[in-house]
């Protein structure tokens, strides 16, 4: 409550909260792209490396199967397709990257060097929790599916069928 009128009475206020399935979309976006590029500079050794020298993670190797899942994960989180789910892989890719790679370092992630797995977590965490957003893949197969099944409902009770409309044409 701000000079004695509550916070919802100001349109500025009002406009934010519009605005923040539409924010969600750019956070879900722009993590996403940044994610694959981690995934790529593990893969392919673009950006740098690993290391920054170049090198690529080993195919059978943990490094390996992370660069997958942060390359093909990050793609489905920039273009919002499977949101929910790929966000559940990826938080907890990111847990466990911070547990087995940073944690034994210290306590904090600031001393070692977890930052990055800590924020991607808990912005995937959030991702779960609150989908794509509206600019997304999962919005659009979403409304299809809810127009189908509104126009199957719709026929129900209007009582059309295949068979009730036979020779009445």
């Amino acid at each position: 409550m701000l000079a004695g009128r509550p916070a919802q009475g100001y349109p500025a206020i009002r406009q934010m909260r519009d605005l923040e399935s539409y924010a969600r979309s750019i956070l879900r976006i722009v993590a996403g792209l940044l994610f694959t590029c981690h995934g790529l500079q593990k893969l392919v050794g673009m950006f740098g490396g690993m290391g920054g020298k170049g090198a690529v993670a080993a195919f059978p190797s943990l490094f390996w199967w992370a660069a997958v899942l942060e390359c093909a994960g990050g793609l489905l989180i920039v273009i919002g397709l499977f949101t929910r789910p790929v966000a559940f892989l990826l938080c907890g890719e990111m847990a466990v990257a911070y547990f087995r790679a940073h944690a034994p370092r210290g306590v904090w992630p600031i001393q070692n060097g977890g930052e990055l797995a800590v924020l991607y977590c808990f912005i995937y965490l959030y991702l779960l929790a609150a989908g794509a957003g509206p600019i997304s893949l999962d919005r659009l197969v979403s409304a299809r599916e809810e127009e189908r099944s509104l126009t199957v409902a719709a026929r129900k009770v209007l009582g059309w069928t295949q068979r009730s409309t036979r020779g009445r044409i």
